[in-house]
């Protein structure tokens, strides 16, 4: 008999809401992370974007035991780590703190074997703050003699995994994804394969991200990619309306807890929802333009839906990748259509990039965990600022307002650079 993988844990750190409760609130209030930017030191004359949505009075020791190695840390392992600690809490498990050395700490998972735990994370970009914090000190010292020996392990994609692991004594199979904006969606996935492979029973997954640095939002920038809606932070992300002018970039992470349903059940946990199944492809198109012809944007979709053994016109909502582009909102209209054909018209959309802007390889963490929430509490999130619906963007985005709404299946949309598709089907779970 096919394994079932369930999700018991939520753990979000986002520019709307740190946690459960707060992160919802914010969804359903329709609350914007948005606001002006400004880089210390630097001539943001040169920055034609100057909004953006960042994690503001933030600090690790808030949620985990002050470590002596906190001070080499990254921002996106920070993240990272804090919403592990959230996930794993909220899935009902026992944290204990075990001092392995004087001032090193790890916490232990009490109810199961830590070989039986696994953590597969999606990172877009790394810990790009002490990337650009060391070139800065081998250049001002023209040479690496100023340069940590820390420095380099730490600026590793990988070694954002690795610090969740270590802290929290993971010891089943772990790694790191790296496919841009589909970051996390493709890391949970993976996740997913290994609890049907059988030799992990819980997964910690989803993605993190901290790209509000000077090099990437000036790349970014440079790319003209991103909104220049200076005047009205708030008002700048606006997914599928016909003034939206380029995203607004977000930090944070979104981690959940995937389980084997039988442990899960076994062991009294809550479960929000069913991962049933889910699709990637690639467009081979072009290196950071999604392909006007999105026909494999819709592949990701159908073959979601096929793997879950569903059909088009049981898919009540969709969270779309929804950037706020105006390349992306009506290819990835236009996919949903071809995915799901007369059946595109009924189905209930919405962004969550419209209130957190974009996490870019954290984002479909981040909205998995909103979709769990919608679907427990049947009730839609809106896509703030949609005020005046392009023409080419012709589906329901849930504009403005929630609105409630029985779920029963869902998919996750992440579209990444270079054309990286990933869609994931969630259903309601039903004992």
């Amino acid at each position: 008999m096919k394994k079932r993988v369930v999700i018991t844990g939520l753990g979000p750190i986002t520019p709307i809401g740190i946690g459960k409760k707060a992160y919802w609130d914010a969804l359903i209030s329709g609350k914007s992370g948005a606001r002006n930017l400004h880089f210390e030191g630097w001539d943001m004359d040169q920055y034609s974007c100057r909004v953006a949505c960042p994690i503001e009075d933030f600090s690790l020791s808030d949620y985990l035991h002050q470590n002596k190695e906190f001070r080499y840390l990254g921002r996106t392992s920070q993240f990272a780590m804090a919403a592990t600690r959230l996930a794993l809490e909220d899935a009902g498990f026992s944290l204990g703190a075990v001092e392995l050395e004087k001032g090193r700490h790890t916490y232990v998972v009490k109810e199961t074997d830590p070989e039986r735990i696994g953590c597969i994370l999606g990172i877009g970009a790394q810990n790009m703050d002490l990337c650009e914090k060391w070139y800065r000190q081998l250049l001002k010292h023209n040479g690496p003699k100023r340069v940590s020996p820390f420095a380099l392990p730490h600026v590793q994609i990988c070694s954002v995994p690795v610090n969740v692991m270590m802290a929290f004594g993971i010891k089943g199979s772990g790694c790191s994804v790296s496919t841009a904006c589909a970051s996390a969606n493709h890391a949970t996935i993976e996740a997913y394969k290994q609890i049907l492979l059988g030799k992990e029973q819980i997964m910690v997954t989803g993605g993190a991200d901290a790209c509000i640095t000077p090099f990437v939002f000036g790349g970014f920038v440079s790319m003209n990619a991103m909104s220049k809606r200076n005047d009205a932070p708030e008002k700048a992300s606006r997914p599928f309306d016909r003034d939206r002018d380029g995203f607004v970039m977000g930090e944070g992470a979104g981690i959940m807890v995937l389980e084997e349903l039988d442990h899960a059940l076994e062991r009294g946990a809550h479960i929000y929802c069913e991962m049933s199944g889910f699709g990637a492809t690639s467009d081979a198109y072009h290196i950071a333009a999604p392909d006007p012809k999105p026909d494999m944007q819709a592949l990701a979709m159908k073959d979601a839906i096929k793997r879950a053994g569903a059909t088009p016109e049981e898919i009540d909502y969709i969270n779309a990748h929804g950037t706020s582009t105006p390349l992306n909102d009506p290819i990835e209209t236009l996919s949903i259509k071809m995915a799901l054909g007369d059946s595109a018209k009924g189905v209930a959309i919405s962004s969550t990039k419209s209130m957190t802007g974009h996490l870019i390889g954290a984002s479909g963490g981040i909205e998995t965990i909103a979709t769990a929430l919608m679907m427990e509490n049947h009730m839609m999130h809106p896509t703030i600022n949609l005020e005046n619906p392009d023409e080419e963007c012709d589906l329901f985005y849930v504009p403005q307002k929630p609105m409630p709404k029985e779920i029963n299946k869902a998919i996750n949309n992440s579209f990444g650079f270079g054309g990286q598709n990933a869609s994931i089907l969630f259903s309601r779970y039903d004992a």
